[in-house]
């Protein structure tokens, strides 16, 4: 069984709770036996898999598999050409360099609806959409290498795993994947 969740803003990326005042997964009446396949933070949202397939965690998160994930990221200010070149080429976050990556402004911005609880709104600083293609997955990583250009995020919302898409798949909501489905996912 593969499921495609779209997970909001708050909710932790397990079935347990941790202590924090963030939901879990426990409560959107997913099938029994089935796990996130990778995590996106409480403060991040977007593309979720599940599935109870053994396996599939590795084919889909090991680096060394290459398996592409798409981010659009609303970070401050707008970065240059030379900011977003710095991003596919790598950065050095926590001591190591991130695999190479790709990175681009979206064109046109992306209308989004607003998140509750909404973005920190500064009148007198602008903010854009980008999007970042990653093959890892480490910790907060998206947010740590716009940070490392001097563009701190302030929304991401994992949109693409594989050639798969989320869609127009609402917050809070999930379905299974078509045969069809679980092909753009796996495909790299």
């Amino acid at each position: 069984m593969l499921l495609a969740f779209h997970k909001p803003y708050g909710v932790l990326s397990q079935f347990t709770p941790d202590g924090s005042p963030n939901r879990t997964l426990a409560g959107f009446g997913f099938p029994p036996q089935v796990y996130p396949l990778g995590r996106l933070d409480a403060d991040s949202e977007g593309l979720l898999l599940l599935s109870d397939e053994a396996g599939l965690n590795t084919r889909l998160l090991d680096p060394t598999q290459a398996h592409r994930r798409t981010y659009w990221v609303q970070v401050e200010r707008i970065p240059s050409p030379e900011s977003l070149e710095a991003l596919s080429r790598g950065l050095v976050i926590q001591g190591r360099r991130t695999l190479p990556a790709r990175a681009w402004m979206l064109s046109p911005q992306p209308e989004i609806p607003p998140r509750d609880p909404p973005i920190r709104f500064r009148k007198n600083v602008p903010e854009c959409w980008i999007a970042v293609e990653l093959v890892e997955g480490r910790n907060r990583q998206v947010r740590r290498m716009t940070a490392g250009i001097g563009h701190p995020t302030l929304r991401l919302i994992r949109q693409k795993i594989g050639e798969f898409r989320l869609a127009d798949l609402a917050p809070g909501s999930w379905r299974p994947i078509t045969p069809e489905e679980r092909r753009l996912i796996l495909s790299r």
